[in-house]
């Protein structure tokens, strides 16, 4: 009889097992998890995945691009990054900070790209519209032409002097200043102490600000 039992409750547990849990009932460590166990990430729950860190992404590009018109693209290749890469990830629980870092260093491997490629622009001439041309200097209450591109200008600079930053320093300044993150927070995503973070802050602060006292004194 105990026998029966046994073979009864070894087959409910076979045929449980074959029963796949919906994706959207698991839990961020067991979605990490699964993408990780196979040969390629399982696909429901790559997809449940994105769906729930697909507006982190997003903000996080916004936050480094507010004026970037291709920042759907960019979070589609920071998803193409994370399908490729996720098995190398250690510790799944550490998920969030590992994607925003795929999108920081995503924003500045484009930055650098953009920047090679860049061709000069001229003030002096017309700017192309759909229905024709028209002047630069457009009347405006605030802020004045030279103040917007003032303004502009150095946030570019700021991006630049970021992304010629180390990557240790780059990260960390980025989580910080940009994201807004805590010094713990920062501490556990990037596995260090908390007076590395602070140090890591302190001493990018200080090259950025070298980086960019020339432009400074000139403005």
């Amino acid at each position: 009889m105990s026998h029966s039992l046994r073979l009864s409750w070894s087959t409910v547990e076979a045929r449980a097992a074959q029963v796949p849990v919906q994706a959207e009932k698991l839990s961020n460590f067991d979605l990490i998890l699964q993408c990780q166990s196979g040969h390629r990430p399982d696909t429901a729950a790559f997809a449940e995945l994105m769906r729930r860190y697909q507006s982190h992404v997003e903000r996080v590009l916004y936050h480094l691009a507010p004026d970037w018109q291709d920042r759907a693209d960019l979070a589609q290749e920071v998803w193409i990054r994370v399908y490729r890469n996720i098995k190398r990830l250690n510790e799944p629980g550490k998920f969030r900070g590992w994607l925003s870092r795929i999108a920081t260093n995503l924003f500045y491997d484009e930055l650098r790209k953009r920047k090679r490629n860049a061709s000069p622009l001229s003030l002096d001439a017309p700017l192309s519209v759909d229905d024709g041309e028209i002047d630069w200097e457009i009347a405006s209450d605030s802020p004045g032409p030279d103040e917007d591109l003032t303004t502009r200008e150095f946030y570019d600079q700021l991006r630049e002097a970021i992304a010629d930053l180390p990557e240790v320093f780059r990260t960390t300044i980025v989580l910080r200043e940009i994201q807004g993150m805590a010094y713990e927070e920062i501490a556990e995503i990037t596995g260090v102490s908390l007076g590395t973070v602070k140090s890591r802050i302190a001493r990018a602060r200080l090259r950025l600000q070298s980086q960019l006292q020339n432009y400074l004194d000139g403005v």
